[in-house]
């Protein structure tokens, strides 16, 4: 597998080919795709000249997702959503504008005494919205619909654009330095829900709102001086320049980019910007959406500066700072140098939400670079840090992915939870079929190993892949183009496949292949009905901590294998975290169980991990003290597990 150390010490392709690939340089068009721009009543500032990107993105219309594990999670996806009442998620803002409201209102984090309340309604909208456009579910469409009409009778109440579950009193104590959690951070999550429905949803009404809200916050923090708003940036704020810079790319009025800049956060990006690491003792997920707001200022505007705030983040965190899983975070927080991560594992490693925004991140960085080693992190991260987070039963999402030994996935009561993770979570399961594909003028890529099929409208082509990936090696694409088409076919070929692999077009078998972390290029003419096949034979491998190679997770090819400790004591009670409290986070009600020391009772890797005969990706070591079986993370569900292992 690729060597962290030598990940930390390389720069991105950004300006050339990356190697194995042919690249060709497009445009990014300043306005978010789907979007419909409409008239604003400021005076329109026009737009700065935009970025450079090397790849784009397929939007969610036109991929969908074909029978198989991902398409099992977003049906469970859809089920956590139907099961909320969208009067009760209505009740806080009914009641916050003075309108009558007859529900019940929901516990946990949309409690009325919450100050977070209402950010699990803007997940809300983000999930309707992606649902709709990956899916077309009218259902889920209806609520999202209804939603945003009930929203904007809840703003007509306020005589000056406001609109949320909490008062503006919240905003006088941000304002005044006093106590309060986060309201910035809350009002993100309802503007970029509004945003989705009308960019991804078509929902007119959703742009009206958004706009007023809009004006609101530029209103509110327009008489602050640059000192005192830097303050205000200290309380966690989401990614409230993210949603102003694409309101900006929407309505094509730099007026909006004047007000995102000033949620430009100075202490943090300064050290990112000069390409030092302060970010120990930094709440995690609090930065993450910065940086995603970074991400849009340079892609609207150019400006180098912010790329290189982006990059060096990323290679940061993904190379130092980051676990087997591709998670990061301890305890919400980065409290070690970087580096230094043997230390760094609790019942509280790795939070769901930092992983979502990461991804996210990732995705912008591969816009830019179409670096497939950026395809790499998003395929490890995905499987083991997204996929297995959601319970069977119910669809309810982790807080947290233990990585300290002994523990179990905890879950919260499905209706007294509303943690930022279970909205998260919502949209990661909304949009899996974002990142599987990307194109250029080209060509298409293939960069997740996703049963899926994708439409490229623009050139008439539709190609289908057939896979049961991870449980098997290989991946056949099918070419559906009725009058033929010259393109490039980008597969990806990951880190992992240090052992080749074979690729057979139309069942014959080619001599060539590609090396890890690079792209396989078929460029010809294609007809209808073409195949293309690709198998990757992975393997067993250790990924051990940084600080301390004694300590290391087990690994086949991107899957992280956790050992199947039991269930002893694991009561019901104790599997679901009691009702949540306003500002608590899950706890454990029971202690985690040692794992066994491992000792390498073999020559290699593969002498003493032994695959179970007829059972896919599973696994039991030979030759210990006391034998484990090993499955992959994501499948492991209401029992102990260990990922990480002391080899004596």
């Amino acid at each position: 597998m690729t060597n962290d150390d030598d990940i930390s010490r390389r720069r991105f392709v950004t300006r050339a080919a990356v190697a194995g690939a042919a690249m060709s340089t497009g445009r990014l068009v300043p306005q978010i795709p789907g979007a419909i721009v409409g008239e604003v009543p400021l005076p329109a500032r026009p737009m700065r000249a935009a970025a450079v990107g090397m790849v784009q993105p397929f939007p969610l219309s036109a991929v969908r997702l074909l029978p198989g594990r991902y398409a099992d999670a977003a049906e469970l996806n859809r089920k956590f959503m139907l099961s909320m009442d969208p009067d009760r998620l209505l009740h806080v803002f009914r009641i916050n504008a003075g309108l009558p409201s007859a529900a019940a209102p929901y516990g946990g984090w949309e409690a009325p005494n919450n100050e977070l309340r209402g950010h699990f309604v803007g997940h809300y909208l983000s999930g309707c919205a992606m649902r709709w456009a990956a899916f077309g579910d009218t259902e889920i469409k209806a609520r999202g619909d209804y939603l945003v009409a009930e929203l904007a009778k809840c703003q007509a109440n306020f005589p000056n654009g406001y609109l949320s579950a909490f008062p503006e009193e919240l905003f006088d104590r941000l304002r005044a330095d006093a106590r309060v959690w986060a309201p910035f951070y809350t009002l993100h999550k309802i503007m970029a829900g509004l945003l989705d429905m009308h960019t991804l949803a078509g929902n007119e009404q959703a742009k009206v709102v958004l706009l007023e809200v809009s004006r609101w916050v530029d209103r509110w923090t327009q008489p602050l001086g640059e000192g005192h708003m830097q303050r205000v940036l200290e309380r966690e704020y989401g990614g409230m320049n993210e949603v102003l810079y694409n309101v900006a790319a929407l309505t094509r009025d730099d007026h909006w980019s004047e007000v995102a800049h000033r949620f430009d956060h100075t202490r943090f990006f300064n050290p990112l910007a000069e390409g030092r690491d302060e970010l120990k003792g930094l709440h995690v997920n609090t930065q993450i959406p910065k940086i995603l707001g970074a991400a849009r200022r340079y892609e609207l505007t150019g400006e180098e500066r912010y790329r290189d705030i982006v990059e060096y983040f990323w290679q940061e965190v993904t190379a130092r700072r980051s676990y087997c899983t591709g998670g990061t975070s301890n305890g919400e927080s980065w409290n070690s140098d970087p580096g230094k991560l043997a230390g760094e594992l609790s019942g509280y490693t790795q939070e769901c939400c930092v992983t979502y925004n990461m991804l996210r991140v990732t995705r912008d960085i591969f816009r830019w670079t179409a670096d497939p080693r950026c395809a790499d992190y998003y395929e490890r991260a995905m499987l083991n840090g997204i996929l297995g987070t959601q319970h069977p039963a119910d669809g309810h999402n982790l807080y947290y992915v233990p990585l300290q030994s002994g523990y179990w996935k905890l879950f919260g009561q499905l209706h007294d939870s509303f943690w930022c993770c279970n909205g998260s979570s919502m949209e990661s399961f909304g949009k899996l079929g974002d990142s599987i594909y990307f194109h250029d003028d080209a060509g298409i890529y293939v960069n997740q190993y996703i049963a899926s099929e994708v439409t490229w409208k623009e050139r008439n082509v539709r190609v289908i892949q057939e896979t049961r990936f991870p449980d098997e090696e290989n991946t056949r694409l099918t070419i559906r183009t009725p009058n033929g088409a010259h393109f490039a076919l980008k597969v990806r070929i990951p880190y992992w496949a240090t052992r080749g692999g074979s690729v057979r077009v139309n069942g014959k078998a080619l001599e060539v292949f590609a090396a890890p972390s690079s792209y396989l290029v078929l460029d010809r003419e294609w007809k209808d009905g073409d195949t293309v096949e690709v198998t990757m034979p992975m393997s067993l491998h250790l990924q051990a901590m940084p600080d301390d190679r004694r300590v290391a997770a087990v690994m086949y090819g991107p899957v992280v294998l956790a050992g199947r400790l039991g269930a002893a004591g694991l009561t019901p009670a104790i599997l679901r975290a009691e009702k949540t409290a306003p500002r608590t986070v899950p706890e454990y009600k029971g202690e985690p169980i040692p794992a066994p020391d491992l000792v390498a009772a073999g020559p290699t890797l593969e002498s003493w991990v032994k695959p179970v005969a007829g059972l896919p990706l599973t696994f039991r070591t030979a030759g210990q003290m006391r034998d484990v079986d090993l499955v992959p993370l994501y499948r492991v569900i209401d029992e102990r597990y260990a990922v990480y292992w002391r080899f004596a």
